[in-house]
Formats: structure tokens, C-alpha cells, sequence
């Protein structure tokens, strides 16, 4: 056995306890500090990545021959780098290959493994910090964090919750059942655990790390082979991904084909081939509910599906006794990463006769002002934008922004921000008000800096609306702010009836966007939106079979 296990033991129990606390911990530090990583790491992580520039990035695994490449360059330095081609029963061969070693490799291997390749990832953080900012559009800060520690936070999750669970079946038993007069009838009992086939990750644009990592590790710790799928704009994160995890099978004496990569462009794409692929027995995706719902199909043929897509979140605004703090919450939830997060809020419902607060009542045109000119206020300094906007990650995004801008009740225009990169790259949130009743506007996912402010009745047709859309349309969060326990026990009621994570009266630090690894559930698979939950025992248990062996022993 290689040393891995015994090498990070002291970690893996730190975050068992951890998952089962759900107090804060991480042993990856979200700092970007030269103290932490070492004086020379964000140089040296810079530098790494600018050596991969314009290179063929080398995989020793099946491929066509051909090098194939159209990454996102989004702060207008071209990566123009190629990946080889592989065709997916080239590396659904090369899976089915490795499958065996690596499902008879012992758990406490597999975890080990896996435990020194997140160690050597979080290494390189600063590298894949700057591969994530130029392909996503994330400021680096934010690509730092959120495309390394919190990344490689929720794959560590993923491992304990997968060691957790493969550790409930039991080990060989001898049986006996009394028959009376009779001898007892003996049976010699052997559970085995059965990987459930070759698993696809398919990333997304925005997150490619944060939102792969739970499926990829989950998968790999409970002994199947994976496939990982970037998204064709967000290749590098992946890749150099997949080439740690490479390298430590290597070292462990396995076939490293049990990851290989699978690359594709926006012109001819793949994922559906892999997708329809017969042996493909897992599928986790992110994505857009259109082909998320195309993914969730193939559960028909067996295949086990994890998927994330998109959905409309909400915010009820009852009454604050902090408008202050609730308007500056909001303006940088709307804000971080131009909107394009799968957690930002988009609908804020305010009753048309305003709301309470802690400067007396504010009728509903004031709400409205409070909130837009707090987002004016956060943005105003262009370079301090650019920090928390990042840039617009593709051309819809831009558009929906260039058209929200002709239509009725703007109540916060767009403002270009030039970032490096060019001008015009990324623009200040847009807030339209809408009535209740306009559900065509603000009932389906508008990706980006845009927002709603859905004057209602009063609270409880503003709850009934909620509940509405999180049905229907899904949602991954829902926030409340109210100085009434009545109203936060109905929104209550209501987020755990239609199944979405609530936030109640956040007016400091913590935003309704934020979910941290080893004490937040991303998700609850209770709704439209996802269908998984990150990271919870279902999502581990359908990653493996148990298949009972007996023999008589009488």
C-alpha cells in the first residue's frame, strides 16, 4: 500500500469530525498569501500558468491525433492552448481498462490517493487561480477561492462523505439461524462493494472546479473511473485537474487512465455522445435546465444523474431593523461576479405599501431606492468594480443586459466598467420593477447583472409567489428578511415545503450566495433546480452497488 492513507490520517479525521459538526473548518487556507503558501508560490503559480500559454497541453491517454482548443480569454490574453482529441469510446475503452485495479484497490488506498492529489492541487492554487480568472471571467481573488481552496474543500467533502458511507457495510459475517433439534444452519456472509460503472463530470463555464470536484471525487473514492468533460470555453482548470490526479496514480502504481480527459469545442461538440455513451453509468452535470433535463433522462437507462441547472432565486423583504445593513448585503449579492453564479438572488419581493424598519416605514418606492443606490454606491469607483464584477462570461449575458435596458420600469440602469482587458467588459447590475403579475419577466433564470424588484400585494402573496416559482421553476436559494417570528416561520414552512435553502436577515459579511464545504448543503435536491444535493449521503450511495456472496458453512 502507498503511503497516502497514513500520510494525511490526521487530516481525514479532521474533516470527518468536521462534516459531522458542521462548525467551520478548512485545511485550505482561502487566503492568497505569500505567509501561507510560501514566498514565492503566487510568482511561481503566475509563472506556471504562463508557461502553458500557446502550448499543446499533454495527455498520455488515447487520443485521435488531432489537438483541438477555443478556451474563453476574458481578460484579453489569448491562452490559445490545444488539448488532444479523444473519441469517447477511445477513453471509454481506456476507463473500462483501469476499472478493474482500481475498484479491487482498498478504500483506505483510494482515499489516500485522492487525499495527496487535493493536497498537491491546493499547491498549485495560485496556477489554477489565474486559469480559472481568464477562462471564467472571475476577478482573481474570487478565482483563487472559489477555483482552488473552496474547490478542493468540497472534493475533501466529498471523500469523507464517500469513506463514511462505504465504511457502514459491513465486513464478512458467519451467520447462524437456531433450527430447533436440528443442527443451526451457518452461512459464511461477504458484502463487496461493486463501483456502479465509468462516471462523466461534465463542467460548467462559471465554476469548473468548484462545481466538478464533489462529483469527480465522490466518484473516484467509491472505485469507478472517470471521465471528465470540461465546458469548451474552461478547459485549463480541468485539465491541469485531471494531470495531478494522473500523476499520484502513477506514483501508486495505476493505471492513470482511471481519469482521463475529454475535450470538445462549442462548434463540435461531444457531451451528448458521452452522455448516450451505453457505458456510461454516472452522469454529473451543471448547466442550463435544457439539457440538465436531457442529462436527467438518461436515468431511465440506468445511469445514475447528479445534476445542477438553472433556476430563479428569491428574496422576501418583509421588514429589516437594519435597512442599512440589508441594502449593502443585497447590493453585493446582486454584484459579486456580475450575477452569474447559480446562487445569486434575482427576484426581491416588496409589498406595494413598504416595509418597516429600523428608520421607521419606508413605502415601496424607498425600498427601491435604498437598494439601487446601495449597488450604485458599491460600484461607484470603477477599479473597485472591476474587482467584484469580473467580466460577462459570454455573449447572452451581454445581451440579456443590452435589452433589459429598453424595457419599461428600469429602475437601475447599466454602466459599462472598463477592466483590463478592454472596455466594455463587464457592466454594473440592472434592476427593473416589475408587478406580481408579470411572471413572463421575472419567472425564468435571467443569468447575469440583472435583477427585479416584484412590487406585491403584502407578504403572504409575496410567500405564495415564492413558493410558486421554487416549484415550477426551481431555485438554489431563498432569503427572507423580517423582524417577525410569525412571518420567518411561514417563509420557513415554505423554503423546507418546496425544498430550498434559506437565509434569514443577513446584513453583515455572509451573503445568500455563499455555501461552505463541511457545514453548508449546497443544494437540496428537492427542487427543479438540482436534483443532488452537495454534499449529503445520497449523493455518495448511488455512486456503488453492494453484492452479497455466501457460502454454506453448516
Amino acid at each position: 500500500m502507498t503511503p497516502f492513507f497514513d500520510r494525511h490520517r490526521d487530516l481525514l479525521q479532521q474533516a470527518i469530525a468536521a462534516a459531522q459538526s458542521r462548525q467551520f473548518w478548512s485545511p485550505f487556507s482561502e487566503i492568497p498569501s505569500r505567509s501561507i503558501y510560501g514566498e514565492s508560490a503566487p510568482d511561481d503559480g503566475e509563472q506556471a500558468f504562463m508557461k502553458l500559454l500557446g502550448k499543446k497541453f499533454v495527455i498520455d491517454q488515447p487520443q485521435s491525433g488531432s489537438w483541438i482548443g477555443n478556451e474563453n480569454a476574458l481578460y484579453g490574453l489569448p491562452l490559445d492552448i490545444s488539448y488532444p482529441a479523444s473519441s469517447p469510446d477511445a477513453l471509454v475503452g481506456a476507463a473500462k481498462a483501469a476499472a478493474r485495479d482500481w475498484a479491487a484497490t482498498s478504500i483506505g488506498e483510494r482515499i489516500g490517493i485522492l487525499t495527496e492529489a487535493l493536497v498537491r492541487l491546493n499547491a498549485r492554487s495560485f496556477e489554477i487561480g489565474h486559469a480559472v480568472k481568464h477562462t471564467t471571467g472571475q476577478a482573481f481573488a474570487m478565482a483563487f477561492q472559489a477555483g482552488g481552496p473552496h474547490a478542493q474543500d468540497r472534493g475533501l467533502e466529498a471523500l469523507v462523505y464517500a469513506y463514511q458511507e462505504m465504511g457502514n457495510v459491513p465486513g464478512p459475517v458467519t451467520w447462524h439461524k437456531p433450527q430447533g433439534k436440528r443442527p443451526p444452519l451457518v452461512v459464511e456472509k461477504a458484502f463487496h462493494i461493486r463501483p456502479k460503472g465509468i462516471a462523466l463530470v461534465i463542467g460548467c463555464n462559471t465554476f469548473p472546479t468548484w462545481n466538478s470536484y464533489p462529483g469527480l471525487f465522490a466518484s473516484l473514492a467509491t472505485g469507478n473511473t472517470v471521465i471528465v468533460k470540461p465546458h469548451p470555453k474552461a478547459i485549463l482548470p480541468l485539465a491541469i485537474t485531471v494531470e495531478v490526479l494522473r500523476s499520484v496514480l502513477k506514483e501508486a502504481g495505476l493505471d492513470p487512465n482511471v481519469v482521463t480527459l475529454a475535450v470538445d469545442t462549442s462548434e463540435n461538440p461531444a457531451t451528448e455522445a458521452f452522455v448516450t455513451h451505453p457505458a456510461i453509468g454516472i452522469i454529473d452535470f451543471t448547466g442550463s435546465a435544457t439539457f440538465g433535463n436531457r442529462v436527467e433522462r438518461e436515468a431511465l437507462r440506468g445511469a445514475r444523474t447528479y445534476t445542477e441547472k438553472s433556476g430563479v432565486n428569491n428574496i422576501l423583504i418583509d421588514s429589516t431593523d437594519d435597512i442599512s445593513g440589508m441594502a449593502s448585503n443585497l447590493a453585493l449579492s446582486l454584484s459579486l461576479y456580475s450575477g452569474q453564479m447559480c446562487t445569486t438572488p434575482q427576484n426581491l419581493f416588496v409589498p406595494k405599501d413598504g416595509i418597516q424598519t429600523n428608520e421607521g416605514h419606508l413605502d415601496f418606492g424607498d425600498v427601491v431606492n435604498r437598494i439601487t443606490e446601495a449597488v450604485s454606491n458599491l460600484l461607484a469607483d470603477d477599479q473597485r468594480a472591476a474587482s467584484i464584477l469580473g467580466a460577462i462570461v459570454n455573449d447572452d449575458v451581454r445581451q440579456r443586459v443590452e435589452d433589459i435596458q429598453q424595457q419599461p420600469g428600469l429602475a437601475l440602469p447599466a454602466r459599462s466598467v472598463t477592466i483590463e482587458g478592454g472596455p466594455n467588459c463587464c457592466f454594473t447590475p440592472s434592476c427593473r420593477i416589475v408587478e406580481a403579475s408579470e411572471v413572463e419577466a421575472y419567472g425564468q433564470e435571467q443569468f447575469g447583472p440583472i435583477f427585479y424588484i416584484v412590487r406585491t400585494e403584502d407578504t403572504d402573496h409575496a410567500l405564495g409567489c415564492i413558493d410558486t416559482l421554487v416549484r415550477s421553476r426551481g431555485s438554489m436559494t431563498l432569503g427572507a428578511y423580517s423582524t417577525n417570528p410569525e412571518v420567518l416561520d411561514k417563509v420557513t414552512r415554505t423554503a423546507v415545503d418546496a425544498g430550498v435553502s434559506l437565509s434569514c436577515n443577513l446584513t453583515g459579511p455572509l451573503m445568500v450566495n455563499q455555501a461552505t464545504a463541511f457545514s453548508d448543503f449546497h443544494g437540496s435536491g428537492a427542487n427543479p433546480a438540482a436534483n443532488a444535493s452537495l454534499t449529503d449521503n445520497a449523493f455518495i450511495a448511488g455512486r456503488f452497488n453492494i453484492v452479497e456472496v455466501r457460502h454454506n458453512a453448516g
